[in-house]
């Protein structure tokens, strides 16, 4: 039993139209799922992912009308998403040059090629080379070519004021290993892997003592979510309660189940499983067209159309 790779990573918006227009037509990635946050109503919850949305593609947001985050440590600072090869690596620093993306030069990090950007809210992005190892599932209708497409998550990289607490955790609760390490200006990086590893299933994780804590907002990351098999999730709910973690207990969000947890420095963890998929409720080749709700808010559809500002 083990943690397979990333699954998700859900991020806040103060602007959700921006933020389409931002993640579908300048990064490419197809809309899957157009809901609402099934904890607040009042605010949209948007998957972004890959042409069949794939577990372990999606970038998420809350729509929420926050101020800026605040930056500093006790959260997850940057999110790669992964392309094949230095040629997209190439083109895609053509593109945000293009789109006016705030971006830096390609660099080598961590023995892969990577381009740091960030989107209208200061989201701390990053493109990564990951060799084009693994499946891509490009979306037809993306305006990115299919070769230089988005495929997936990963890594994503987490600061901590008190590091060996998080480990611990990483270590000996989920089973993650230590694989390697790596230096930034910022400090020590250590690399923690899930299941075969590699870019897709890698926690980063940077000791950051001397900072604030950070305060979420827009731009800020919410929470980021591990994949595990469907069939594991009661076993995973035992060993959470084996190990005393306080958790959300089981939660059906419908497209998954998923358990909610905080790590010793605050930041929150989830761990979802890979089923059923976004097409529990729409044909794959019409998702995220129109809104979506869990059976259980779908009573409700008329005053939660409503409340929600026309994408």
């Amino acid at each position: 039993m083990q943690l397979t790779g990333l699954h998700h990573l859900t991020a806040i918006t103060a602007g959700a139209a921006d933020n389409l227009a931002f993640y579908t037509r300048v990064l490419g990635l197809r809309l899957v799922k157009k809901t609402v946050n099934q904890d607040d109503v009042s605010a949209y919850h948007l998957f972004y992912a890959d042409g069949i949305a794939a577990p372990g593609t999606d970038i998420t947001f809350f729509d929420w009308p926050a101020p800026r985050e605040r930056r500093g440590t006790n959260s997850i600072t940057r999110t790669a998403l992964r392309v094949a090869g230095s040629d997209a690596i190439a083109w895609w620093r053509e593109h945000l040059a293009r789109e006016g993306v705030n971006h830096a030069p390609p660099i080598e990090r961590d023995g892969r090629l990577t381009l740091d950007f960030e989107d209208g809210e200061g989201q701390r992005l990053s493109l990564v080379d990951d060799g084009g190892a693994g499946e891509a599932h490009p979306w037809a209708h993306s305006p990115v070519p299919a070769e230089h497409q988005i495929r997936g998550l990963g890594p994503v990289r987490l600061s901590v004021a008190r590091i060996a607490r998080t480990e611990a955790v990483l270590t000996e609760v989920l089973g993650m290993i230590h694989d390697r390490s790596y230096g930034l200006p910022e400090g020590e990086v250590r690399v923690y892997r899930m299941g075969e590893g590699g870019p897709a299933a890698e926690l980063h994780l940077l000791s950051q003592p001397d900072l604030p804590a950070a305060s979420q907002g827009a731009g800020a990351v919410h929470h980021v979510a591990f994949r595990i098999p469907d069939q594991d999730y009661e076993a995973w709910t035992e060993r959470l309660a084996e190990r005393h973690m306080r958790t959300s207990g089981p939660v059906n969000r419908y497209y998954f189940r998923s358990l909610y947890f905080r790590e010793p420095n605050g930041i929150l963890f989830e761990i979802a499983t890979d089923g059923p998929g976004f097409t529990a409720d729409e044909p794959l080749d019409s998702l995220g067209e129109r809104l979506s709700l869990p059976p259980f808010l779908e009573g409700r559809r008329a005053e939660i159309e409503a409340g929600l500002k026309p994408l």
